[in-house]
């Protein structure tokens, strides 16, 4: 039985712990910690505070919670040899995230385990790293609603949108820090490839998209390839794809698995 941790219990934690709840012979939700402190009304036990959590001994933390909770508890979590799975892979945009979560896991004889999270294809791009790649782009539309409340908002006017148009384009250590909530895929395919600086992002809205899509194309030694998902979102959160708590759950489940995809 896996037992798993979990850091944050919004809407990418509740949907995890229901799709583990499908596989309760292999994993357990053991808590969650949030802000409003203690109590299990429904889902799991929630706790406090850090060291309350990681004494229930999980095989597995997951951070749910977004960039700050990585930056404030990701190390913690490392140092006590605890491996975590990160959903908020674009905080590791921040240099000095990344340093202090790879000496953690040192440290502490852990991992920083990344999950492929609303877009495949990055095993096929972790593998062309190594014979080298030439270029790298990653393009995500989503509808307006899922770019209230970023610098998209600046960009262009959300509710006047006739056309699909461009809230950002650059590389994916910008495209990470500006848009938290909607550029973690992002830094995934910059960390499986060619990194941040190199990895070209384009970001879109479009009044006509149903859901979140997402497209990677990349070209080296190896050859090239294109990979496009057209994914639909959490009912409750619709800057996130349905896809990512089901991959969070894939990662957990494979810790034990007989036969895994690696």
């Amino acid at each position: 039985m896996i037992r798993v941790a979990l850091i944050g219990f919004g809407a990418i934690g509740r949907a995890l712990a229901a799709v583990l709840g499908e596989h309760r012979s292999q994993a357990s939700v053991v808590a969650a910690l949030v802000r409003s402190g203690r109590g299990s009304a429904d889902g799991p036990v929630r706790v406090a505070g850090l060291d309350e959590l990681l004494a229930l001994r999980p095989d597995v933390v997951v951070e749910c919670a977004g960039h700050g909770a990585l930056r404030d508890l990701g190390a913690r979590v490392l140092d006590a040899g605890h491996d975590l799975l990160v959903a908020s892979v674009g905080a590791l945009a921040d240099s000095e995230v990344e340093a202090a979560l790879r000496r953690a896991a040192a440290r502490g004889s852990a991992q920083v385990l990344l999950p492929s999270g609303a877009l495949g294809a990055l095993d096929i791009l972790a593998a062309a790293k190594f014979a080298g790649l030439t270029r790298v782009a990653y393009r995500s539309i989503k509808p307006p609603a899922a770019w209230k409340g970023t610098p998209a908002q600046a960009a262009v006017d959300l509710a006047a949108l006739r056309a699909p148009a461009v809230v950002f384009a650059g590389n994916a250590r910008e495209a990470a820090l500006r848009f938290p909530q909607n550029a973690n895929v992002a830094a995934a395919v910059a960390l499986a490839g060619a990194g941040f600086e190199a990895t070209h992002v384009e970001l879109l809205a479009d009044p006509a998209a149903t859901g979140n899509s997402h497209r990677i194309e990349a070209e080296g030694a190896f050859g090239k390839f294109e990979f496009a998902v057209a994914g639909r979102v959490l009912p409750d959160n619709p800057k996130t794809s349905m896809l990512v708590p089901h991959s969070l759950a894939r990662s957990v489940l494979n810790r034990r698995a007989a036969i895994a995809l690696a």
